[in-house]
């Protein structure tokens, strides 16, 4: 029986969701929605509904590898992990998917359901019959897309154009871009436009051939670059230099919108992209005058707004169809019809080489996360927090000194020779230029305050001599 498997794609940075959403720490791995779960693992867990499907292939960045493992691990699953070495776009990615696919014991035949890590699906019954209903094409050897039924002229969304034969897969027209308003009626009234979900099945085989035939220098690089992977712990990194001659573009222009062998399947699923507060706005659960909150908030008399509190409570009074986001180090504040312009903040930061672009205040690590609490000339103070079983490399600093004080748990310390144990309330001095560690070899994790003092307190200011995360001499 051939097997399904999924194909999730975690490469984006989701900046129009920004102050939550950065670079470093995206949307799909933070819960954006009503679940408790991240984005990413919401994705995972839907495949679970489909039958016949396998451990997922998750394609992310280097950055993010160590936070996808754990997540996906939280939810009980196990992943194979492929690192782009560069940001290429959709189909590169899905074609290094589909080469490792290919070549496991899955074979060339095996289908791939290929879904972003960034999508919400509210009815998962319903995403698992479409599927069911797109296997007799894929398995035929066709490209198949999912089209979701439109409920309003929505111009955020690209479309597809159908001879639509009731629920099963029918050939693709054409695809469009994202319309004005006027266009975007046109197509709802007709009957014969769908939404397009960036969501596919087909074979690895049927994928690879599609791509070698309409881009020869993608498939040629792809396939290079994984000629010459290499394992790293639980990951597999594709050769980058290779990987780096392969164009940029998305599986639509790359693929779906050169080929005859195209057909789409229409999804009712309660389906958002969520690609910016307003769709995040009409995907959360609102109260009864269309509200969507989060966190600590009260509003008074607001009505068909997003308000999110992330660290302290945030009050609104009087707000109509607006955008309020808080987080510990940025608040956002915008009219619900300007959402889709937050990306223009993240550009405008970028061009002044905001830290607040990339990095939250609380930044995570393999071993867990620090939290910048407090700064100063020749000073600062992170609340450092490390998950049960993890330890941070053994290092020095020849600009810092460091002090730790445990407020919460138990953390073992390698202070130079010496190896000892810190419990609540008990400190100890780390001097400029000894080697020292943090670990946990205990079950609950623990919460240190460092108090760092030094001429220089910059992040490259470390040299590593062991690492359990393959670091050594990575000065960030």
């Amino acid at each position: 029986m051939t097997k399904i498997v999924p194909v999730i794609l975690s490469g984006g940075s989701g900046s129009r969701l920004w102050p939550t959403s950065r670079a470093a720490y995206p949307k799909q791995l933070l819960p954006m929605v009503a679940s408790e779960r991240t984005m990413i693992q919401e994705t995972a867990a839907r495949t679970l509904a489909v039958a016949d499907c396998v451990d997922p292939v998750v394609v992310c960045n280097d950055a993010h590898r160590f936070m996808v493992a754990e997540q996906l691990r939280e939810i009980g699953l196990q992943a194979t992990i492929v690192l782009e070495p560069e940001g290429r776009n959709t189909a590169p990615a899905v074609a290094l998917a589909a080469g490792v696919v290919a070549a496991s014991e899955e074979g060339a035949d095996a289908l791939l359901l290929v879904m972003p890590a960034d999508h919400v699906i509210g009815d998962v019954e319903a995403f698992a019959d479409s599927v069911k209903r797109g296997l007799p094409a894929a398995q035929a050897g066709r490209l198949v897309t999912f089209g979701v039924q439109p409920t309003s002229p929505h111009t955020g969304f690209g479309y597809i154009q159908a001879q639509l034969e009731g629920d099963s897969a029918s050939p693709v027209v054409r695809f469009e871009e994202k319309p004005p308003l006027a266009t975007a009626q046109r197509y709802l009234e007709s009957g014969n436009y769908l939404w397009n979900s960036g969501m596919f099945l087909f074979q690895a085989s049927t994928y690879l051939r599609a791509l070698s035939q309409f881009e020869p220098a993608m498939h040629a690089a792809c396939a290079a670059s994984l000629e010459n992977a290499r394992e790293d712990l639980d990951f597999l990194r594709p050769e980058s230099e290779a990987f780096r001659r392969s164009p940029a573009n998305s599986i639509d222009y790359a693929v779906m919108e050169r080929t005859d062998n195209s057909v789409v399947v229409p999804m009712s699923a309660g389906w958002s992209d969520v690609g910016s507060w307003s769709s995040l706005q009409q995907a959360r659960p609102c109260d009864e005058r269309g509200n969507a909150l989060y966190g600590d908030v009260v509003q008074v008399d607001c009505k068909d707004s997003l308000i999110r509190a992330e660290s302290r409570l945030v009050a609104a009074v009087g707000l109509d169809n607006h955008v309020v986001v808080e987080t510990k180090d940025a608040v956002l504040v915008a009219p619900m019809d300007r959402s889709e312009d937050v990306k223009s903040i993240v550009e405008h930061l970028k061009s002044e080489d905001r830290p607040e672009v990339t990095l939250h205040r609380q930044v995570f690590r393999p071993w867990g996360s620090y939290d910048g609490v407090d700064a100063g000339e020749n000073f600062q103070v992170k609340r450092l927090i490390v998950n049960p079983g993890a330890e941070l490399s053994l290092q020095l600093h020849h600009h810092r000194a460091e002090h730790w004080v445990v407020v919460k748990g138990k953390a073992r310390i390698t202070r130079g020779e010496d190896e000892f144990d810190l419990s609540v309330n008990e400190s100890t001095f780390i001097p400029i230029g000894q080697k020292h560690r943090i670990a946990n070899p205990y079950a609950e994790p623990v919460h240190i305050i460092e108090v760092q003092s030094g001429a220089y307190l910059g992040e490259d200011d470390i040299i590593r001599f062991e690492d359990n995360y393959g670091r050594e001499g990575d000065r960030h």
